[in-house]
């Protein structure tokens, strides 16, 4: 029985409808603006549709898809003035996660060292696995926000860091891009082993704003702007 005024407890059904639907959304098999019919996913999943409609509100909570009133669910149509919002949130929390990791010097450098080093593994190879090194590069930029002490950062964060995943960042990078995004990785760690927070902030924010550069220049050129 669930407390008064809680949804229902749907359990596994719900964390599947959600982690499919959602794969499908990031991996771009279903493309912005397509609509989602809570029917046509329940049969291709195999479930009913009350955990289908559970995995769109948790979606939609991410900001993956929209609810449009009388029409229903759409996937969420990323914009350049959404990616240059969520990029300049990202300057800001970012660096300053960075900082106070440093300052705290609870990183757990060891584990950064071997994501930086596997990311520079993944890319040294004739055909790069993309999906991998963004999972890489995930599980370095969560590390150093745990480092920062602050769950509300960590939160605020988390919940931004799949529009570049939509885009698929980095393949999109061009060598030089790439090149540079992963020396910026292994000079924050040097900043962190060095507890200099200004340094680990500066380093945070060129690496953050590299990527807007580059994440921009193909939004502009997707919506054919000039």
């Amino acid at each position: 029985m669930t407390a008064q005024g809680a949804g229902p407890d749907l359990g596994p059904a719900a964390d599947i409808a959600y982690q499919s639907i959602r794969l499908q959304i990031l991996s771009g098999e279903r493309p912005g603006g397509e609509w989602l019919r809570e029917d046509e996913l329940a049969a291709v999943l195999g479930v009913s549709r009350t955990p289908v409609r559970e995995a769109l509100r948790r979606l939609a909570t991410e900001g993956l898809v929209t609810h449009e009133p009388n029409r229903g669910v759409q996937v969420h149509n990323w914009t350049i003035e959404d990616l240059q919002e969520v990029f300049g949130l990202r300057s800001l929390l970012e660096p300053w996660a960075c900082a106070q990791a440093a300052a705290r010097g609870q990183a757990d450098l060891s584990a950064l060292q071997d994501l930086a080093d596997r990311m520079d593994a993944t890319v040294d190879t004739p055909n790069p696995d993309f999906e991998a090194l963004t999972d890489l590069n995930n599980r370095f930029h969560s590390t150093i926000l745990a480092a920062s002490g602050s769950r509300r950062v960590q939160s605020l964060v988390s919940s931004m860091v799949d529009v570049p995943l939509v885009w698929r960042t980095f393949s999109r990078y061009s060598p030089q891009e790439l090149r540079r995004s992963l020396a910026h990785h292994h000079e924050m760690i040097d900043a962190l082993r060095a507890n200099d927070p200004a340094w680990a902030e500066s380093i945070m924010r060129a690496h953050v704003q590299s990527a807007w550069t580059s994440t921009r220049r193909h939004a502009e050129k997707a919506a054919g702007t000039p």
